[in-house]
């Protein structure tokens, strides 16, 4: 019984993700800069909450308002969001960061061990994400 030959796939065109199945690995590695680039896309709205934060007491009062009323046209909810998005792109950046470093230091790497620390990345930062945002959203 002969085995009919796997599909090679080399220069990966746009329209042929869907029927291109990427292991968790390169999911995590991808995520991992679509979170840097999400941090530095809302670095001024970090700094800008982090000034609004600690100048003053109302300043402070200010900055609270923000999540109920919202900044402007932009309402309350949109910024628990963007802040939510925020928590997601720096926990999961952070881990897969020391995945990476881990991964750099111990030279021991192996398919399984990449699968295993690339569910252990997506499980962990979307835990803590979810655990953050539930507190974000007032639900305790």
């Amino acid at each position: 019984m002969a085995q009919t030959p796997r599909p090679v796939f080399r220069n990966i065109h746009i329209t042929q993700i869907v029927t291109y199945r990427m292991p968790l690995a390169a999911w995590v590695s991808i995520l991992h800069r679509i979170s840097g680039a999400l941090m530095f896309v809302l670095l001024p709205l970090v700094i800008w909450l982090f000034d609004n934060s600690l100048s003053s007491e109302v300043s402070y009062e200010r900055f609270a308002a923000v999540f109920d009323t919202g900044i402007g046209f932009v309402p309350g909810i949109v910024v628990k969001l963007a802040v939510l998005a925020l928590l997601w792109a720096y926990l999961h950046h952070f881990i897969a960061g020391v995945r990476h470093l881990r991964m750099d230091f111990t030279h021991a790497t192996s398919k399984e061990q990449g699968r295993v620390t690339a569910a252990f990345t997506l499980v962990t930062s979307l835990a803590l994400t979810v655990l953050l945002g539930v507190r974000l959203f007032g639900l305790y």
